[in-house]
């Protein structure tokens, strides 16, 4: 063994400076600002599951982790942060205001099934009587309030229980702190109940059940605390660490210990945030009013809000003429926690929007600029199979999760034995949600609050406003009539997180020349051959407008009123696709099998 070594061997290497990124940036302009090879940069993108030219232009989240993977410090953007899930940015701005030493009011956001006292169980605390204003007794938009309580402040969220409202549900547990999961104690565990407890485990954040109507006959404590247990919910009295309380919202019992549950939460966690920064939220409420025009309800989530400031969200911007807090009281100024109404801000804002304070007009359209930007250079096709498994591959946790739809309860249990047998400690296939009933709008949205995930439909449907939401959120939806087809589909996600990715091997296209209803829900495509031989057994992509709306297999194909296996270069036959019924003439049918 020589000792000659260089005489910097064992000294620690020099630390690099931090660079500023902008919202968008070439990888040429990528390499440039990093010091590095455009060659080096690219293989650091290829490792990412990203495949890119030079002139190719990505995103800060994406020229972030490139940085990173080169040790090279991250300044937050030069612009402003890029509008992106509520999910994601809350936990972005703590994590920039954290150890300032400035306590700040928890945020709790009460969840549930319909009617099973939410708003009442709100008033209870507030001392109010804001239920008995509710248009059918159900809290039909989001709202926020501030109470006090032994001298400290909790921002409570009031979230509605039905069906419908789900996207809002996701709204809030993406802005909150602590979730207050509220159970009829004479009903029990219902689907929005089961739904709320899968949106509170997403958001990773505590919980604390408020078994309601503890005072009506027919109430079983027990059998709640068993039902729990059943998701993965274990209460202290069964050796878990959730706390459990019992009261009567609309008699007001129990309520001081719900808040004294609360405050410990509160304690333990520690929430700090800095006001003396300029604001930063986001909107969990949105509408036009004939009046006084658009209002946007806010959550302060760090720096602070005054009136007068200029605001962008999204793509609109303006200046805070007015502050209304959640009393109707006018304020001039809004610290972290605080929920506030905003009057100024031009047009309807999405729910989950970022909304932040620049420093002035020129700014603001700088970047509102930069955002549609940003829009029309985006990837607005479909998510892949394969996509999602490089994302999970690219994250290091070898985990996919996956919402489960069937058309009877035997198909369920029979899908997610089909999972289960397949997952393994390596690699990890995890059902987040199983059901029975059509993929709905709540399905996507619950998908959507989880990372790299994918909804299996297994005999059943898919509703129109859930493939919107799908289209909108990046969520692929995978339907199946057979279940060894779903078998490979799953087999698929498990190699490609090992490694083992197939190519992707063209076999024949078509056009779509007629389209002919088949039922009430299916449609039979009429179409011609025009390059290779469409199979019976390949998988199927439906192209429109260069863009991939369906990716899976094959019900039925017929030639002349036959049932074949293969469509050959220039024939015409009909072909029945597995779950997708959207198809339309002009549509371009793709071939493919993967080896």
């Amino acid at each position: 063994m020589t000792t000659d070594q260089p005489e910097n061997l064992n000294q620690e290497e020099e630390s690099k400076d931090p660079v500023s990124l902008p919202l968008i940036i070439s990888v040429g302009d990528l390499a440039e600002t990093l010091n590095e090879s455009q060659v080096d940069v690219i293989k650091s993108l290829m490792k990412l599951g990203v495949m890119a030219s030079v002139n190719q232009e990505i995103d800060f989240a994406l020229s972030a982790r490139v940085a990173q993977s080169f040790e090279i410090p991250v300044l937050k953007p030069k612009e402003s942060i890029d509008n992106t899930s509520a999910l994601n940015i809350g936990s972005s701005i703590d994590i920039i205001d954290k150890n300032t030493g400035e306590n700040r009011a928890p945020v709790i956001t009460v969840l549930g099934h319909v009617d099973h006292g939410k708003t009442t169980l709100l008033d209870a605390i507030r001392q109010t009587n804001e239920v008995d204003n509710e248009h059918g007794g159900i809290t039909q938009k989001i709202g926020a309030y501030q109470v006090k309580y032994n001298n400290s402040e909790m921002t409570f969220i009031d979230t509605p229980g039905h069906q419908a409202f789900s996207s809002m549900r996701v709204s809030g547990t993406s802005v909150t702190d602590i979730v207050v999961l509220v159970v009829a104690a004479d009903d029990g565990l219902m689907p929005q109940t089961i739904e709320s407890i899968n949106h509170a485990k997403n958001a990773k954040v505590p919980m604390i059940v408020a078994i309601n109507k503890c005072d009506l006959e027919g109430s079983d404590i027990d059998r709640i605390k068993s039902q729990l247990t059943e998701h993965e919910i274990i209460v202290e009295d069964y050796g878990g660490d959730v706390l459990a309380v019992q009261v009567s919202a609309l008699k007001r019992e129990g309520i001081d210990t719900l808040l004294d549950s609360i405050s410990l939460l509160s304690e333990i966690n520690e929430f700090q945030s800095n006001s003396n920064i300029p604001g930063k939220g986001v909107i969990i409420e949105s509408y036009n009013d004939p009046k006084k025009g658009s209002i946007s309800t806010i959550l302060v989530k760090s720096g602070s809000f005054k009136r007068g400031d200029i605001l962008v969200s999204g793509n609109n911007s303006g200046k805070i003429r007015q502050m209304i807090d959640g009393y109707g009281s006018e304020i001039n100024n809004a610290k972290p926690s605080t929920p506030i109404q905003v009057m100024g801000i031009s047009g309807i804002n999405n729910i989950g929007d970022v909304v932040e304070v620049v420093k002035d007009d020129k700014q603001a359209r700088k970047i509102i600029q930069q955002r549609s930007r940003t829009k029309q250079t985006s990837n607005n096709k479909i998510t892949t199979l394969s996509q999602v498994v490089k994302r999970a591959k690219a994250s290091k946790e070898n985990e996919i999760n996956i919402v489960i739809k069937t058309g009877s309860n035997g198909a369920l249990t029979a899908v997610e034995q089909v999972v289960n047998d397949l997952t393994s400690e390596e690699i990890q296939v995890k059902i987040i949600s199983g059901s029975v009933g059509a993929v709905t709008e709540s399905d996507v949205m619950l998908a959507s609050s989880a990372e790299d995930c994918i909804i299996v439909a297994f005999q059943t449907i898919v509703e129109n406003g859930a493939k919107s939401q799908s289209e909108m959120n990046n969520i692929p939806i995978r339907t199946f009539d057979i279940i060894y087809t779903l078998v490979d589909e799953i087999k698929e996600i498990i190699e490609g997180l090992k490694g083992q990715e197939k190519s992707e091997v063209n076999i024949g296209s078509a056009r779509v020349l007629e389209v002919f209803p088949r039922g009430k829900v299916q449609n039979i495509a009429g179409i011609r051959v025009t390059d290779g031989n469409i199979l019976r057994n390949a998988r199927i992509r439906v192209v429109r407008n260069n863009e991939t709306i369906f990716d899976g297999g094959v019900e039925s194909m017929r030639h002349l009123k036959q049932n074949v296996t293969e469509l050959k270069n220039n024939i015409e036959g009909g072909i029945v696709l597995n779950g997708f019924h959207a198809i339309e003439i002009d549509d371009i049918i793709e071939s493919y099998e993967l080896r």
